[in-house]
């Protein structure tokens, strides 16, 4: 704690813009209706909020700070935005769509109920995770996710840090902007949080699952709702947030003093979206906003 503060007192200081203040691009008129912004007020399930406004993780230590909005060069991200809005793949719009239907967590409800299947179906009289254990995994990502999002949301109301399509309304993003401050992505540090929660249980997937996060992360650049920065320090949030809670979940034992989890180390491979972007759960979402956004193929 006592090195952080003086490192980050010599650097730069960036003013930057409050959401709360500016209209979205085609509106007239600052955001009325916030989306849950007592949502950080939430009960948790893992992490506490202590009483200096930070957050516990379950075995005491601290949840470590992302870097503050007042670190970072803000026109230098809004550069980036429009440089990539600008040179936008079919590729990258297919991914753009394909995890921002929804909310932050549709996406790895399939890939979590997949990987349970798959190591579900290996050795069938004898199955590597039983009903029992499958609940428990459920429930301990659905939980840890929980948390991820009151800290996110307490980090966004208590930053307000205004959207791309804001700060220059002829930045026009891909998908609708959603209604709430844009530091630190929620789609960025649930993936994160996703991420560290399904290495621990299924490590032979590891690799593959630490590719999702990050293309879910940089989805959100593509749909140009986000900057960079929300996306790579929202995904540092969630993955912190997500080995806390593991390493705690570790040192859980039964009723005869064994480990409750055994970490699945033999790959199986699972197939998990996407590759064809297509939804495992498919919803016809509505695409209609008030604010200002780019029809574009696919």
């Amino acid at each position: 704690m006592g090195i952080q503060p003086i490192l980050q007192h010599r650097q730069k200081k960036y003013s930057y813009k409050r959401w709360s203040k500016l209209p979205y691009a085609g509106e007239t008129k600052p955001p009325a209706y916030p989306v849950t912004p007592d949502a950080r007020t939430w009960p948790l399930y893992y992490l506490t909020h202590n009483r200096i406004g930070h957050f516990d993780g379950p075995q005491g230590k601290r949840i470590p700070q992302i870097l503050s909005p007042n670190l970072i060069n803000w026109t230098k991200q809004l550069k980036v935005v429009r440089k990539v809005l600008h040179k936008l793949t079919p590729h990258q719009i297919a991914i753009a769509k394909y995890w921002g239907a929804g909310p932050a967590t549709k996406q790895w409800v399939p890939i979590l109920d997949i990987l349970i299947d798959t190591y579900s179906s290996y050795r069938i009289h004898n199955p590597i995770i039983t009903p029992t254990y499958a609940g428990r995994i459920l429930a301990t990502t659905h939980a840890a996710m929980n948390d991820t999002f009151v800290v996110t949301w307490q980090l966004k109301y208590q930053w307000d840090v205004a959207r791309p399509n804001q700060i220059d309304p002829q930045t026009v993003p891909i998908l609708c902007t959603p209604v709430f401050p844009a530091y630190p992505s929620g789609h960025a540090a649930i993936a994160g949080c996703a991420e560290a929660m399904l290495s621990y249980f299924f490590p032979a997937e590891k690799e593959r699952l630490k590719q999702l996060a990050q293309e879910a992360a940089q989805s959100r650049l593509y749909a140009g709702v986000h900057f960079p920065v929300d996306n790579q320090q929202g995904l540092k949030l969630g993955r912190q947030i997500g080995k806390q809670i593991t390493q705690f979940l570790a040192t859980q034992i039964d009723g005869t003093g064994k480990p409750i989890d055994q970490p699945l180390r033999q790959r199986r491979s699972a197939k998990l979206p996407p590759p064809q972007y297509e939804q495992v759960i498919p919803y016809s979402f509505s695409n209609y906003c008030s604010s200002k956004i780019k029809k574009v193929s696919p």
